[in-house]
């Protein structure tokens, strides 16, 4: 052990973590259960340590000191002092370097080696022998960081929900094949910034990136092992850290540059982030961090029995968010994000956890209560994933006011409609209204529904309309990994096709959903890469494939992909200049416009309003649905076939006698306005199997003979 010959004065409590004031370095560890706690300097260079301090003050919980001339660069790290005792919920074991819970920055990697371990890997007593060997050469080291950043101008976009749409990306999957990125700044934060990059997100017309996670991670060990990584990042080891392998050169700033080239684009940054457990796993799981800094305090242990881990993630572990100090460490996490990184919400994976007390899913948690009552957090953008797999674990629509919350009900509908499923048509209504059955309460919005129709968990939209089965062989599981249920068809062969029809019936059912997304009611989410054709050769489960499986192909995109970017844009800005589609208040039908237009009628094929008794109709496949602006004269119609066969559909007669005219045609998507068709009683248009049409209502009546119709 080397001795120190650094100074130590007796610092502060608080701030937690490694705090630089420009003469010295503050160290602030909480720890409830430590008897001693050791912090241990680094040498920048060789990463051999130098020195070995004991934190000489212990003051609420929290041991700290201060060290003069310690400034930014210094690599550390910790060994805490206690009992180890796992069957009373206590893993102590000073031999294990750890990192710093609130470390702002994160050298290094983890080297996988047994002697990461607190226990004896082998000795025949799985966790309850304890392992002696030093693992400071094995893990990645803490470090001082100054975190300030010249903004300049910034300011955040601050987009209105309802004016919302997310593009959910990964970091280095959106890059590292887009030859417009520069080769050394590909799969990083500085590449996704690239001005080619925002460029194209600015012309996509999307108003919020959402990143999978980006907090410090760990790839694991049986990953490792078969030459995989974690590729998603649902494995976090360091919550106020940026993960090193989205650095081009190590630094903090980069994330920020990135954030700031977004936000003079006008585009948010939206995080995924993953508070609901950590790398370390179950019992049987390195220790890292939390672990062995007060492992009781950080996780939630089973009553009875804390040698064991409430699993409610299905990844080991769940974190204590009912522990006031592990509560405190997610909302500096948050707000350090929000104030110093200048992010523009959150996305919380499994949210359930974060909301869940002992006694169960709380809608007024710990969690729930203090974001929304912050002054920082209850400003920005917060999304729940509504669910996970602890019991009662499944709360869409459960949320409180605040929240919008990914809805998978909305997805599976869709896809289930868009196949061909039979009595789809009573989900499909409130979800393209944006679910007001689970929403419209507390006040809350239409964009409280994040509508998806694919994410980074599952099928491609390619793929969706390509494959009926997973074919996840490559990651080493048999393929039995992730669910069977994904509402796919292939239209006639697994996988690639050279067939001309099935190519275009592919086309237009990708077509076909898009339409239906980012025309519905609520905020529409994009997958990356499904607005050119991306695939992952039908991988539904692409979390290990840090490899051009799970990268998007930019690459000499063929006809069939540039048709589809067009389409998609076409669709981003008609919805963007037409509110109509992106309301404030939930639609009931209600509502009246000033010229005697409910604000939502549902229409059967002969163009009258739908009866109850026909919504029960199985075989139904095809609707139109007509949707009038109360503060705008603007009238739409949707009609949706999703039969096989040609309808012919009776366009309704309006109070203002004008012209339906046609602004999209997912089966002819180059046609523009080409369309003119009289209100008047008994118009029929001829609706394509498996097609979604778009028209407007034209109040001034038709085009004098002779002239063209108005373009859409």
């Amino acid at each position: 052990m080397p001795s120190s010959r650094v100074p130590v004065q007796p610092g502060r409590p608080y701030p937690l973590g490694a705090t630089w004031d420009g003469s010295g370095t503050n160290f602030a560890l909480f720890s409830a259960n430590a008897t001693k706690v050791e912090l241990c300097l680094f040498d920048q260079r060789t990463a051999k340590e130098t020195d070995r301090i004991v934190l000489p003050e212990y003051t609420d919980e929290v041991w700290h000191g201060f060290l003069p001339q310690i400034g930014p660069g210094q690599l550390y790290g910790y060994r805490v002092h206690g009992p180890y005792a796992p069957e009373e919920g206590h893993r102590f074991n000073p031999q294990k370097l750890l990192l710093d819970p609130y470390a702002k920055a994160i050298k290094g990697n983890l080297r996988w080696s047994d002697a990461v371990m607190g226990y004896r890997v082998g000795s025949g007593r799985e966790d309850l022998s304890i392992d002696r060997r030093d693992s400071a050469f094995a893990v990645p080291k803490s470090c001082v960081s100054d975190i300030s950043f010249s903004w300049d101008a910034d300011r955040p976009p601050g987009v209105d929900w309802s004016d919302t749409v997310i593009y959910e990306t990964h970091v280095r999957g959106a890059t590292m094949l887009n030859p417009e990125v520069p080769d050394n700044l590909r799969g990083t934060f500085l590449g996704l910034g690239a001005p080619a990059m925002v460029d194209y997100l600015v012309k996509l017309g999307v108003t919020a990136v959402e990143l999978l996670p980006v907090h410090a991670l760990i790839d694991d060990r049986t990953l490792a092992a078969n030459k995989l990584r974690n590729y998603w990042g649902y494995n976090t080891i360091g919550f106020f850290a940026p993960d090193p392998r989205y650095l081009s050169v190590g630094e903090v700033w980069e994330f920020q540059t990135m954030v700031r080239r977004f936000h003079q684009a006008g585009i948010e940054v939206i995080l995924d982030v993953v508070y609901n457990h950590t790398a370390e796993g179950n019992q049987l799981g390195p220790t890292l961090s939390f672990r062995g800094i007060d492992n009781a305090s950080y996780y939630r242990l089973i009553d009875g029995d804390p040698r064991y881990y409430v699993n409610d993630t299905g990844c080991g572990n769940t974190l204590n968010l009912s522990h006031p100090r592990v509560l405190q460490m997610v909302l500096d996490s948050l707000r350090h994000w929000v104030q110093v990184m200048r992010v523009d919400g959150f996305r919380f994976d499994l949210a359930t956890t974060l909301a869940r007390e002992p006694h169960g899913f709380d809608h007024g948690s710990g969690f729930l209560d203090a974001v929304r009552q912050d002054p920082v957090l209850n400003n920005v953008k917060l999304i729940a994933e509504p669910w996970d797999v602890g019991p009662g674990g499944y709360r869409l629509g459960a949320f409180p006011p605040g929240f919008a919350e990914w809805n998978d009900r909305y997805r599976d509908t869709v896809r289930r409609y868009w196949r061909g499923d039979d009595a789809m048509l009573p989900a499909m209504a409130p979800g393209m209204l944006a679910s007001a059955d689970l929403f419209e309460h507390n006040g809350r919005r239409p964009w409280s529904s994040i509508n998806f129709i694919t994410s980074h968990d599952g099928f491609t939209l390619n793929d969706l309309v390509s494959y009926e089965a997973k074919h996840n062989e490559a990651n080493g599981e048999e393929n039995r990994d992730e669910h069977d249920a994904n509402y796919s068809r292939n239209y006639g062969i697994e996988g690639p096709s050279d067939d001309p029809e099935i190519l275009a019936l592919r086309e237009r059912q990708k077509r076909n959903m898009l339409a239906t997304l980012l025309l519905s009611q609520g905020t529409p989410m994009l997958l990356a890469g499904d607005e050119i054709g991306n695939s992952q050769n039908g991988n539904n489960n692409a979390y290990c494939q840090d490899n051009e499986t799970g990268w998007i192909d930019w690459r000499t995109p063929d006809q069939r992909d540039t048709d589809l970017l067009d389409f998609v844009r076409r669709l981003l800005a008609f919805r963007k200049a037409h509110p109509v589609f992106r309301q404030p208040g939930f639609l009931h039908g209600t509502n009246q416009t000033a010229d005697g237009f409910k604000d939502v009628i549902w229409l059967t094929p002969v163009g009258e309003e739908k009866t109850p008794s026909q919504w029960n109709d199985p075989l139904a496949r095809c609707i139109g649905l007509m949707l009038s602006a109360a503060d705008r004269a603007e009238t739409f119609l949707l009609v949706m076939n999703a039969h096989d066969q040609t309808v012919n559909f009776t366009l309704p007669t309006t109070p203002a006698r004008g012209v339906w005219r046609r602004e999209i045609d997912t089966g002819a998507p180059a046609l523009r306005g080409a369309a003119e068709v009289p209100d008047s009683p008994g118009t029929v248009y001829p609706v394509a199997g498996r097609t979604v049409l778009v028209f407007s209502l034209d109040r001034a009546g038709p085009a004098p003979d002779g002239a063209p119709a108005r373009p859409a």
